[in-house]
């Protein structure tokens, strides 16, 4: 299996673990930031220590992260004559840190939630140290056509945490799955008695072609059901492979269709297909003739 080595990006180049995975790891949150055309990543460090449990911004920056790691926004932005985007509340008065300073940020704190990823951060130092590199793995499933750079699998110890902190999202929707649980136990009674009625009448072969068809909606209700779907990444994907799956038993389409209809980015694409494989909600059955992958239900 082919790797990739984890250097520092070069400008254009894309990064080999999605930059929003990579903090949610580090950090448990979705946080702000920036990224400059050279692929450099920033971040308001208020949001980082809020979420990594730093009672004072301030003393934390100046303990744990160097000057040339944090900077204010405005300065930022105006060296490289950008504007801060709109909608995300960022001031030029901010200071933000740089990747490398949150994770000394996520290093210097005690959140429980953290350890993961700081174990993990160790691997890789402790691997560079005794073999001189660390790499990633290549996807088991490659999305893109010919001549398209290969896709790198998320590291099973951050892929672990994600889906860890995603499941607390469940909580949320506990009121809708227990709702859900007794909707599919009412049907399951009401489908026993018309099979029982249908014995008596001796026309179960008739009742049964009447019964409603499953629909990609049912799909979706048992996927949820059994907590298989955790994101709201993945459950887009999986909503939009649910009428092919139902209706035409296999769904093939290109990475970059997907991501068309679903609004999400095509590495995003990649890593709520490879969850949906690796929960056992799909399985891939070949490859079609314009090179994208073709799903199926499991047997």
């Amino acid at each position: 299996m082919s790797t990739h080595d984890v250097r520092a990006p070069h400008a254009g180049q894309q990064d080999a673990i999605d930059v929003s995975d990579f903090v949610y790891a580090a950090t448990g949150a979705r946080v702000r930031r920036l990224t400059m055309p050279d692929g450099t990543h920033w971040f308001p460090a208020v949001d980082i220590c809020k979420h990594l449990q730093h009672t004072n911004t301030s003393e934390a920056l100046r303990r744990h992260v160097p000057e040339h790691m944090r900077c204010i926004a405005g300065t930022l932005i105006s060296r490289e004559g950008r504007s801060i985007p709109a909608g995300q509340g960022l001031r030029k008065s901010m200071v933000l840190v740089s990747l490398n300073g949150l994770v000394r940020l996520v290093n210097g704190c005690v959140k429980a939630e953290c350890e993961p990823f700081k174990n993990w951060v160790t691997d890789v130092v402790v691997a560079v140290q005794r073999s001189g590199s660390y790499s990633l793995h290549e996807s088991e499933v490659q999305l893109g056509g010919p001549g398209t750079p290969p896709a790198y699998a998320i590291p099973d110890q951050v892929a672990d945490v994600i889906v860890r902190l995603e499941q607390r999202n469940l909580r949320l929707d506990e009121e809708y799955a227990v709702m859900r649980r007794e909707e599919m136990r009412l049907f399951g009674r009401i489908a026993d008695s018309l099979d029982r009625i249908a014995d008596k009448l001796g026309a179960e072969e008739q009742v049964r072609d009447e019964r409603p068809a499953v629909t990609p909606g049912d799909l979706l209700a048992d996927w949820k059901a059994r907590q298989l779907v955790v994101t709201g990444d993945i459950w887009a994907v999986a909503a939009y492979l649910a009428p092919a799956l139902v209706n035409s038993a296999v769904a093939s389409y290109p990475l970059g269709v997907i991501a068309q209809q679903t609004g999400l980015t095509e590495h995003r694409v990649h890593d709520s297909l490879r969850m949906l494989l690796k929960r056992g909600c799909i399985r891939q059955v070949g490859v079609g003739t314009d090179g994208a992958p073709r799903y199926a239900l499991p047997r």
